[in-house]
């Protein structure tokens, strides 16, 4: 491809559709400029809750936990029925930032809860950027002060957009359920592999849902899409996501009535934003699904798909346009399963259907595939990884992206 035409080309990130984000009853939502971000471009978020709400969480396993997040923390496990907003910064994570960066968490609650009539306590705080900065607390201010001013219902697609730091697209999707309404809003770009990455998500919706049945979907679906994901393969010290219920349409969701509805219904849009995240890594010029089957057990599946999906040499080859299956094949047998080399069969698809493709190895030994096949499904946007391996009945799939020049010169010169 020539440099002409590599810049006319369409872009992964195109693929990235934002629909109608429906209004939750409810919920009035805002995105508005505070200036905490270097570029003149909306940076702060409020979603508030005209009552309380049940909240469920899940946030970064990483060691190193931002401010927000030890916050948010200790929030779920004290008032986790009684939340009325969020508010979420970009341009700054307040992690590493010690003792005073907590402290600004606890003061943005403040600011915040007197400004919406409620209690600091039922006030959770978000924080996305570089690590290591204090909070601006008097921007901070500012956007509060216009956050709360322009809240409005239909906030969201707004919302979306002011969460953004090296997104290229604004993520959000939402779903009428017959009843009730959930609206979900996500960013992330880099920094991507969530055991719980930078990612934020927050979730709403106006179905009542028990607390520990709230816990318990989102637990579930975050272990099906956020935590199937990778970019870098590097888990944010911030990594966070939110789901808020306030009844508000007096659906009532219970073991016995609607649960598998409401977790169907939240599965299908974690899994589109997650997507999502993934078209926009940075730099991406390739989505890439990772399926293992075969495998003895879930956990051993997963642990093949996902090391493959971030390994650095088979991102490049996927970059490059080089189907180098065997950089495949060694990723898998580093994972720390067991394998059986001779059960191993491995084919490549385009697109988003893994039934069909063309078979590269068999019982693991090449076959007489054509190269230029194989290399015309490597120069497609949307590629899948088959492996089989021969063991088990157990399945995973890892959603994940190639590696490119790009992404280099976005993380080399991120701070400046």
């Amino acid at each position: 491809m020539t440099l002409t035409e590599s810049l006319t080309a369409p872009k992964l990130q195109d693929k990235i559709i934002m629909g109608t984000l429906h209004p939750v009853a409810g919920f009035k939502v805002s995105g508005v400029y505070a200036g905490i971000r270097k570029i003149n471009k909306p940076d702060f978020t409020i979603i508030a809750s005209d009552m309380d709400c049940t909240l469920a969480a899940v946030f970064t396993t990483n060691q190193v936990k931002a401010a927000p997040v030890l916050l948010d923390m200790q929030r779920l496990a004290e008032n986790p029925t009684q939340i009325r907003a969020v508010i979420t910064n970009a341009g700054n994570a307040n992690a590493c930032t010690g003792e005073p960066g907590l402290q600004n968490a606890i003061k943005t609650t403040e600011l915040a809860a007197e400004m919406l009539g409620c209690l600091p306590e039922q006030v959770l705080v978000l924080s996305t950027g570089v690590i290591g900065v204090q909070l601006p607390m008097d921007k901070v201010a500012y956007g509060i002060e216009n956050g709360v001013a322009e809240l409005e219902e239909d906030g969201w697609s707004g919302a979306a957009r002011s969460i953004m730091t090296t997104d290229t697209r604004p993520k959000g999707v939402s779903k009428q359920c017959g009843g009730y309404t959930i609206t979900a809003i996500a960013k992330g770009s880099g920094m991507i592999a969530p055991n719980m990455a930078t990612m934020l998500s927050m979730i709403a919706t106006d179905a009542a849902v028990p607390q520990p049945l709230l816990q318990k979907a989102l637990s579930a679906v975050s272990a099906k899409s956020f935590n199937r994901i990778s970019v870098d393969g590097d888990t944010s010290t911030n990594d966070t996501v939110l789901l808020l219920a306030n009844g508000a349409s007096g659906t009532l969701i219970n073991e016995g009535h609607g649960y598998d509805e409401f977790v169907g219904h939240l599965t299908e849009l974690c899994t589109e934003l997650s997507q999502m995240i993934v078209m926009d890594g940075e730099g991406a010029t390739k989505f890439i699904a990772v399926h293992v089957t075969g495998a003895a057990d879930a956990a051993s599946a997963y642990a093949v798909a996902n090391t493959i999906a971030i390994s650095p040499l088979v991102k490049t080859a996927f970059y490059g346009g080089d189907a180098n299956w065997g950089r495949i094949m060694m990723a898998a047998g580093r994972a720390g399963v067991p394998l059986d080399q001779s059960r191993l069969n491995l084919w490549f698809a385009v697109g988003k259907d893994f039934s069909h493709g063309l078979q590269v190895v068999a019982n693991g030994t090449p076959t007489d595939y054509a190269e230029a096949e194989a290399s015309h499904i490597f120069a497609q946007q949307e590629i899948i990884v088959h492996l089989d391996l021969g063991l088990g009945t157990s399945e995973s799939t890892v959603w994940t992206c190639d590696f490119s020049h790009e992404y280099v010169s976005i993380n080399g010169d991120y701070r400046t």
